[in-house]
């Protein structure tokens, strides 16, 4: 795995300071049932990271001190902590917001045959990757099959009341390129998901999130052995626009990795750069800011951790964990 980090650290990226936080994005864990080329976190199904029941009992204890309304759940594969569901019933009925970070395939892995009916039970919001609705390209991307395990978890979903009208049950989708490209205009890409799913399977749903791959982890060494990656960054860097600058997502979400450090977002989380003006070593020495910190005060203020790769986030439409930024 090549290193990306050092590639990043020139900071012309403009500075930016954190609002209050409205979002909990917690990595569980970076254990997954897959293993996808994009894939920022390096995930897959022999890591072994997972946070421990310590830190897992922290989590509703912020969202109550701090009046947080969302709990964004990631991975790996969230639902492969053995704590998910008590952690979801908890914050469910603290009346936060639960968004599930769900990679569709986890629905038929054994032992987790039950999952879709518990996240309708729970009201939770299902946010799902498909990174195409055409099967050769979803299947090159993370592997043989995943495309028709998709298609089914999609209509078990759908079956539930998933991404019908009125039905109050949210199902958004996330698409990301194959290559070094930006993602086409998220409107119209919606629009043919829309066509495609519901010609071909009858499937509907709420959104299409269109996001842009990052050049860190396992798509960054990727692009390094390839020699896209200087190209790839001047794409982002020529792409940039400041009105996106408002939207962040880092501004209003605090991410917080499996041992409960605290970072500015997911990616950053991912280059171990924590929260504050800690770096990498500080947080393999515990110095970085934990979870238990915001027990006593929010991160409203305090300036964001910023490197080249934040480009990935302004550049033409914008991404965020909710999708573009911008029409």
């Amino acid at each position: 795995m090549h290193a990306t980090l050092p590639l990043l650290e020139s900071r012309r990226f403009p500075p930016l300071r954190r609002e209050a936080t409205t979002t909990l994005q917690v990595n569980l864990g970076y254990r997954c049932n897959q293993s996808c080329v994009h894939c920022h976190v390096n995930a897959g199904p022999n890591r072994s990271e997972m946070m421990d029941a310590d830190t897992l009992a922290l989590i509703p204890q912020v969202l109550a001190a701090r009046a947080i309304g969302t709990l964004d759940l990631t991975g790996g594969a969230p639902e492969l902590h053995p704590g998910f569901r008590a952690l979801v019933s908890e914050a469910r009925a603290l009346g936060v917001r639960v968004i599930d970070r769900c990679n569709l395939t986890i629905l038929s892995e054994p032992g987790h045959e039950d999952l879709a009916e518990f996240l309708a039970g729970q009201d939770v919001e299902v946010v799902a990757s498909l990174p195409c609705y055409s099967a050769d390209n979803v299947d090159r991307q993370r592997g043989k099959g995943v495309f028709e395990r998709s298609i089914d978890g999609l209509l078990r979903l759908n079956a539930l009341g998933y991404g019908q009208p009125g039905s109050g049950r949210v199902l958004n989708l996330v698409y990301n390129p194959q290559g070094a490209v930006l993602p086409p205009e998220q409107a119209r890409l919606e629009a043919d998901y829309r066509r495609e799913l519901a010609a071909h399977f009858g499937i509907v749903f709420n959104q299409l999130f269109a996001l842009a791959n990052m050049p860190i982890q396992r798509f960054g060494s990727m692009l390094i052995s390839k020699g896209q990656f200087n190209a790839y960054m001047e794409l982002l860097q020529a792409s940039h626009r400041e009105e996106n600058l408002a939207a962040v997502m880092c501004r209003s979400l605090v991410s917080v990795d499996w041992r409960g450090r605290l970072y500015d977002c997911d990616f950053n989380q991912q280059l171990g750069l924590p929260a504050g003006e800690g770096d990498a070593v500080a947080a393999a020495r515990c110095d970085a800011p934990h979870l238990r910190d915001l027990l006593a005060a929010d991160l409203a203020g305090a300036p964001i951790r910023v490197a080249d790769h934040c480009f990935g986030c302004t550049a033409g439409s914008g991404s965020s964990c909710g999708g573009a930024l911008k029409g």
